[in-house]
């Protein structure tokens, strides 16, 4: 790596995709520059290169100021930032709409050659949801700035320090039950890995321009997604279908609970805005582009799960020992018995 490789912005770069894609970049030889609202608690990304080619710095979305200076000397800009919850000032509109058009008209001013978007299946500018409506005025705002940009709609995405599979997994230690609003909404998981793959190609100029939607090799309910989590962590807990009523009720309580404390509690449990969300399925649309037309081989759940998820299990990493030795224990147990057996079946015959 030197000083005339190619410099990546990779805005929201310290977080559980922009990192990956950080990885993926530091790989190919380019410079990365991470920009993130705290670059003190960021200095993890630096050991994805060599000494100096990960750097991250400070940005906030809100701020022109501060994303003009991140953006000096791009090449491409890659936009990871978006919420879950809304938390202040942190709403979807600002962060996920504004904070995109921000990004992307101040890179093209800073002379950006590339711009890749990381939005989500299900962006609409007609959607009851505001997250899914932020989503899309981010893509519009986007394609005005970069009529040549690659916007990618990824399904939910797994990986080790995904907030959807760990989340129930969380939940899943403590509580005799897991309630499911949507239980039979479906969803088509996409592995971290690939869609930070897929970013990566868009950044360096190996993807035709337009939306590519992201989905791994299965689609699954979300009550499906459950039963598989709950095998691999080895737990037995009732899956209870939350009614669209009841679940919208206790959002509003939690809503009302964060306000009155002032933002000290945070609702990041359950919104009205998620389960407007769980309304309609989450896969990708017939026709689309993905993962395949990028040349990436989706990853399967299968293969990954249970790398990451064992920590929720009863017994952590050790439960898969002991199960393979009570296998062997059974096996030869079914040996003994049989041999036994058939000694003296010969002996009674003879």
């Amino acid at each position: 790596m030197t000083a005339t490789a190619p410099l990546v912005i990779i805005f929201g770069g310290s977080g559980f995709v922009g990192r990956y894609v950080a990885q993926a970049m530091a790989r190919r030889g380019w410079r990365v520059r991470v920009a993130v609202r705290r670059p003190a608690e960021a200095h993890f990304v630096r050991p994805y290169g060599e000494v100096g080619q990960v750097e991250p710095v400070q940005a906030n979305l809100r701020d022109d100021a501060s994303v003009r200076r991140a953006l000096q000397g791009a090449t491409a800009v890659v936009n990871c930032v978006g919420l879950l919850t809304e938390s202040g000032a942190q709403t979807f509109k600002a962060v996920q709409a504004e904070g995109a058009a921000r990004v992307a008209r101040l890179a093209r001013e800073a002379g950006a050659e590339r711009f890749v978007q990381i939005s989500a299946i299900g962006a609409d500018p007609e959607s009851e949801s505001v997250y899914a409506r932020s989503k899309a005025e981010a893509e519009t705002a986007v394609r005005e700035a970069f009529p040549d940009a690659v916007i990618l709609r990824p399904s939910i995405i797994f990986g080790p320090e995904d907030s959807f599979f760990n989340r129930f997994a969380s939940m899943a230690r403590f509580s005799p039950a897991l309630p499911l609003v949507g239980p039979e909404t479906r969803f088509q998981p996409v592995y971290v890995v690939d869609v930070a793959q897929a970013a990566a190609k868009a950044a360096a100029g190996e993807a035709a321009p337009g939306i590519y939607e992201l989905g791994g090799p299965r689609t699954a309910s979300f009550r499906e997604l459950m039963k598989m989590l709950l095998h691999v962590i080895r737990r037995r807990r009732l899956l209870i279908a939350l009614p669209e009523g009841v679940a919208r009720v206790q959002a509003k309580v939690l809503g009302f609970l964060e306000k009155a404390t002032g933002g000290l509690f945070v609702n990041d449990l359950l919104t009205e805005d998620q389960i407007t969300l769980l309304q309609k399925d989450n896969v990708v649309s017939a026709g689309a582009k993905g993962l395949e037309e990028l040349g990436i081989e989706p990853t399967p759940m299968e293969a990954v799960l249970e790398s990451y998820l064992w920590f929720w299990r009863p017994g952590g990493q050790y439960v898969r020992m002991r199960e393979r030795r009570l296998r062997l224990g059974g096996r030869s147990e079914g040996r003994s018995n049989g041999g036994s057996g058939g000694g003296s079946g010969g002996a009674s015959g003879g």
